[in-house]
């Protein structure tokens, strides 16, 4: 326990103390000075006392403390209106000149203060992994796969993103968590057992439980060929035989092929995990099974004990409806599969590459314990010498950069003081490497002010684009003071790209930028949108993430983001998108027909799906959402008092209608004339992402008939999506939007710059490095603004390369 407090509560002390009052010397004249001359020339306007806050700007709220940076640019901005006279406005009462140079000269000191601390701090702060930084790094460490963020709490979030430093807080029960985290690392990670029993069997679907007893008429068994006719989740077949003791890495082998699908391939789905009520299940993926030929599929899974794997068809008939033919004679498509291979768990040798990675080939000696009668530890001959090499090597991985003595020797003595008190070898040595992985020097990525140097560099280089610790090569170039060459960052650059971990990037970037992490976050009503499904969700996210890569490889410009040619489609997506495409999951990059609407991350599904709720869409959501992610120009918050709108899914009202009335309220309209044009450019899409030229109704409006089926909504109020934009520039639908947009396109360059920097370097630009932005802008505007070429300059601007 004394070990724990130490690793954590004294870690935390250390954290905390330097950070107290450091704005004392700014703020102590705040409350006598300041806040009186503010309340009686400004809280008028602006607090609570007024009747309509103007601007929406609280100056009651604002806090005095100006290392905060949104509390130091609104203090600049109250610094600009304050000296060119707009505020106080004309007609109210003025502060004396001696009150007015009080206050400038105050805000100035805040932020000559304010400047000084950067300087001598740097434009980052001290930063802490994420949660997914965080299980890459274990990963990558330890060479194991294990899920470990799911035992830590969450992230919060600043300018966007979850790994900007001032959103990443430390507390003591986040410390406990780091140490059951490593505990649970190091125990995958050392073998203490015999090596696990290898599984190779071929399983028949025929001989499964599902297939066995089910009383609904719906597999067909051919020799040992079964064929799935349902894709009712009920009729999903679990591979039951197969329940495997040990945890590890599996190799599924499907062998599956259409029946009587018109020579059309039948696509399926593969889930793997503990099944049940109590179990966890994840989606291993969608695959295509040509018609009649049977083709192999074949993929590696990380597997718990006792965990099993389950085949889902998609898009194929009800079971009720198959049950009342029989499967027998029933002539509808139908998935057969032959027989699945499994092979595992996966070693190439033992005790495994994560072993051997930490104590090479130390010995390892019996160790029974109760009801582990075979268990082994590690023995050594020369403990306190071995202990050495093993906890500096691994402490030269962890904390990513070359160690020295004085580094190694906390974690030294604390395996020296267990050795002391009799504990073995292993046991000793795992208490130095937990207290590696819970140290400042691991958890965190420590920068000098100044250039940054190479190891520094190598690190948020590796966590920008593979959100991990850097790979040998990296470190080996970062050792020779090689990496900050220009010429060798640059095609380090091209080879992280080139890297399968860079679909980190592609995931945790563009799934923060666009929002896209909120997919599941409503649901839509199956009333009113019955045709979503799973399948074009996850066909939602694949396309936006590919779309992304397409970009990135091409080193296309970045006004595609915009409006786009081309679109990746599979053929559940294009479906939706009323494009014709040969069916199946796999995605293609698809040239857009030239009357086709899609084109841009503005009209895919997931972007459309992310900014409406389950059963309406909302102007002001999807307004706000292009100002804010696509422009970087976000609006301010709604006064306080005014209510949202909801629009009336009856029909009864169009949401043009309700907007209109709610525009005419003096404090909205400046605002909503930004905020509803592009939003409505976006009502020609519904909640789910599919293009309406009439709103779906529950209440007032004309029968739906599809497919000789009446649907369950009704046809409601036609959809206008034309508007005028804050300049008076006219457009009738979202295609002449776009082209609006793209007027602009240094606008869309500097937002999407400004988030790659928030993320790249884990703290957002300020006002004063506008100008390495807009630099970094009209470089890129050589090169068509391409966006390979914009994270080669971001990685080479001195925002990057500088703390």
């Amino acid at each position: 326990m004394r070990t724990r407090f130490w690793l954590s509560g004294g870690f935390l002390l250390l954290l905390v103390v330097p950070a107290v009052a450091q704005d004392a010397p700014v703020n102590s004249t705040f409350e006598s000075a300041i806040r009186p001359v503010l309340v009686a020339h400004c809280y008028g306007c602006h607090s609570k006392k007024a009747a309509k806050v103007k601007g929406n700007f609280h100056l009651d709220k604002l806090s005095p403390e100006f290392a905060d940076a949104s509390s130091r640019e609104a203090w600049l901005e109250v610094l600009k209106r304050m000296r060119s006279g707009e505020m106080p406005p004309k007609g109210k009462p003025r502060p004396g000149a001696k009150e007015t140079r009080a206050v400038l000269d105050w805000i100035a000191a805040g932020l000559k203060a304010a400047a000084a601390r950067r300087a001598a701090e740097g434009r980052v702060v001290l930063r802490r992994l994420n949660r997914a930084e965080y299980e890459n790094t274990v990963r990558d460490l330890l060479g194991i796969h294990v899920e470990l963020r799911e035992m830590l709490p969450l992230d919060g979030s600043a300018s966007g993103f979850d790994n900007v430093a001032e959103a990443l807080h430390v507390s003591s029960f986040l410390m406990d968590k780091y140490l059951e985290a490593a505990e649970k690392a190091l125990n995958i990670a050392i073998a203490n057992g015999p090596r696990p029993k290898l599984i190779k069997k071929r399983y028949s679907l025929k001989d499964q439980h599902q297939v066995k007893v089910t009383t609904e008429r719906v597999f067909r068994k051919l020799d040992d060929t079964v064929v799935l006719f349902s894709s009712s989740p009920w009729q999903a077949v679990h591979l039951y035989q197969f329940y495997p003791p040990d945890r590890g890495q599996y190799r599924f082998r499907i062998s599956a092929s259409g029946y009587q699908s018109a020579r059309k391939a039948v696509t399926y789905r593969v889930d793997a995990g503990r099944m049940g009520m109590a179990g966890k299940t994840g989606l291993i993926g969608y695959f295509d099974a040509p018609a009649d030929k049977p083709s192999v599929v074949e993929f590696i899974a990380t597997l718990e004990p006792r965990a099993t794997m389950r085949i889902h068809p998609y898009g194929l008939a009800h079971a009720n409806h198959v049950h009342k033919i029989g499967a027998d004679k029933y002539d509808g498509k139908g998935l057969a599969v032959q027989w699945v291979d499994v092979e595992g768990p996966l070693h190439d040798s033992w005790p495994p590459a994560s072993h051997r990675r930490i104590f090479g080939d130390l010995p390892r000696t019996p160790a029974p314990i109760y009801n582990f009668s075979n268990r082994v530890e590690v023995s050594s001959k020369n403990p306190e010498a071995d202990a050495e090499k093993i906890v500096r090597s691994f402490a030269r991985r962890a904390f990513r950069r070359a160690v020295t003595d004085d580094d190694v020797k906390p974690f030294l003595n604390l395996v020296k003081g267990r050795l002391a008190k009799k504990y073995s070898f292993e046991q000793a040595v795992r208490v130095g490497l937990m207290g590696v992985m819970v140290s400042p020097e691991f958890l965190f990525l420590r920068e000098k002010v100044g250039k940054l140097d190479d190891f520094a560099l190598a690190s948020r280089l590796s966590y920008f684009l593979w959100s991990t610790m850097p790979d040998e090569p990296l470190l080996a170039l970062a050792e020779q003071k090689k990496l900050t060459e220009p010429k060798t960052l640059r095609a380090q650059v091209e080879r992280m790209l080139k890297d399968p971990r860079a679909a980190s990037f592609t995931e945790n970037f563009v799934g923060q930028w666009l929002n896209l992490r909120e997919i599941d976050a409503t649901t839509p009503s199956h009333i009113l949108y019955p045709e979503y499904d799973e399948m074009l969700k996850e066909s939602m996210l694949k396309e936006t993430y590919l779309f992304f890569e397409e970009l990135l490889k091409g080193d296309l410009s970045l006004t595609n983001i915009v409006h786009s040619d081309f679109a990746m489609l599979n053929g559940r997506l294009a479906r939706h998108y009323g494009i014709p495409v040969v069916g199946g999951w796999e995605f293609k990059k698809v040239k857009l027909p030239r009357d086709s609407h899609r084109g841009g991350v503005l009209t895919m599904a997931s972007v459309l799906k992310v900014t409406a709720n389950g059963t309406y869409t909302s102007p002001i959501l999807r307004g706000t959402f292009v100002l804010e992610r696509i422009l970087g120009t976000p609006p301010p918050r709604p006064p306080e008092g005014i209510t949202a709108i909801e629009p009336d899914i009856r029909g009864a009202k169009t949401i043009r209608q309700q907007l209109a009335k709610h525009r005419q309220v003096a404090s909205c309209a400046s605002c909503h004339a930004k905020i509803d044009p592009p939003g409505f450019a976006l009502e020609s899409f519904d909640v789910i992402g599919g293009w309406r030229d009439f709103y779906r109704t529950s209440g007032n409006g004309k029968p739906v008939i599809l497919d000789g089926r009446r649907m369950h909504y009704l046809h409601g109020p036609k959809v206008d999506p034309a508007d005028v934009m804050p300049d008076g520039s006219k457009f009738r639908d979202i295609d002449e939007f776009k082209q609006l947009l793209l007027k602009d396109r240094d606008q869309i360059a500097r937002n999407l710059t400004t988030r790659l920097v928030t993320y790249a370097t884990g703290a957002a630009p300020q006002a004063g490095d506008q100008a390495e932005v807009n630099a970094i802008v009209e470089r890129i505007g050589t090169n068509n603004l391409g966006m390979r070429t914009l994270i080669h300059e971001v990685v080479q601007s001195r925002l990057f390369m500088h703390k």
